[in-house]
């Protein structure tokens, strides 16, 4: 009787050191102690003004969540958070599928995506669009030949590197196809360009046919409703991923994600804020998901190159 009295005190003792958090290891909680600061990098996707409101939600519900202080570092371009990372000055970022297949290249596999946003059905993906005016002449790519085109930034996986890539498949050589190509910084800026005739056709996002840059940018006021049209849509792309460097401990990064993934469940209301009502939450996600787009931006590189 005491042997098993002994036993099932072990057990129990056994059982509270697991599922206790005052009886934890001490572990738990040292992460913070070294990184009592996390730095969010954010890949440039409209105007400053709007995504500093956008994210704040974000910001005040990872710094709750995680007991930490939670910093922005604002960029340019894409490619100032894929160097922040590098540089080891970005500890956690939301990237493109492109920018990280890029960021996970440029530290040697040492940057991994963590989790990534549902759609609103609960599907996984979204798409690159080409838009043209919706009076304009331009029902298909083939007649865009020698016309003036809008990409958003070099390192967008929709406002470049998937148009560049698939249509490449098409045949078409997008340097010598159209007449003249420019990067316009930011997807909101292609839009406008376009619309101000500055372009006669722009690529950028599409979710789904009320989550897409150009109705997004209708809803903001930005511009007047019915204006474009879509005449060329991509195969379906993973959706952007939040990543962070493997050199940070694997506490805090896994931290980090359960606190991602349970974003919509402890704070509804801000998380509509950052994505409104177009997405059912999060799924965690592994290098495998972006593989595709991985060997896209070697193809693009190899290329170009030729």
């Amino acid at each position: 009787m005491k042997s098993a009295i002994s036993i099932t005190f072990a057990a129990l003792f056994l059982t509270l050191l697991v599922f206790t958090p005052s009886l934890h290891p001490a572990w738990a909680q040292d992460w913070r102690k070294d990184y009592p600061k996390i730095v969010m990098g954010i890949i440039t996707s409209e105007n400053e003004s709007d995504r500093l409101t956008r994210w704040k939600p974000v910001r005040t519900y990872l710094s709750k969540t995680l007991g930490v202080e939670v910093d922005e570092r604002l960029a340019t371009d894409y490619a100032g958070v894929i160097e922040g990372v590098k540089a080891k000055k970005v500890d956690l970022a939301y990237f493109g599928p492109a920018s990280f297949s890029r960021a996970w290249l440029v530290t040697n596999h040492q940057v991994q995506p963590l989790v990534a946003k549902l759609n609103g059905d609960g599907s996984f993906g979204y798409h690159s669009i080409i838009v043209v005016k919706k009076d304009s002449p331009y029902q298909k790519i083939e007649d865009l030949k020698g016309k003036k085109f809008a990409f958003a930034d070099p390192n967008s996986t929709s406002g470049h590197q998937a148009p560049r890539f698939f249509l490449h498949e098409q045949g078409i050589d997008v340097d010598t196809f159209f007449g003249k190509t420019e990067f316009s910084g930011s997807h909101e800026n292609s839009i406008i360009a376009l619309l101000n005739g500055t372009f006669d056709a722009a690529a950028t996002w599409w979710n789904s046919p009320t989550d897409n840059n150009p109705t997004r940018m209708e809803q903001k006021g930005m511009i007047k409703p019915g204006q474009w049209r879509i005449i060329w849509k991509s195969p379906t792309l993973p959706n952007d991923p939040w990543s962070m460097p493997t050199w940070l401990p694997e506490q805090m990064r896994e931290a980090v994600r359960q606190a991602i993934l349970q974003f919509p469940e402890k704070d509804p209301a801000a998380f509509e804020k950052w994505v409104g009502k177009e997405s059912q939450g999060f799924k965690s996600t592994t290098v495998e998901d972006y593989q595709p787009i991985i060997r896209m931006i070697q193809a693009n590189m190899k290329q170009r190159k030729s």
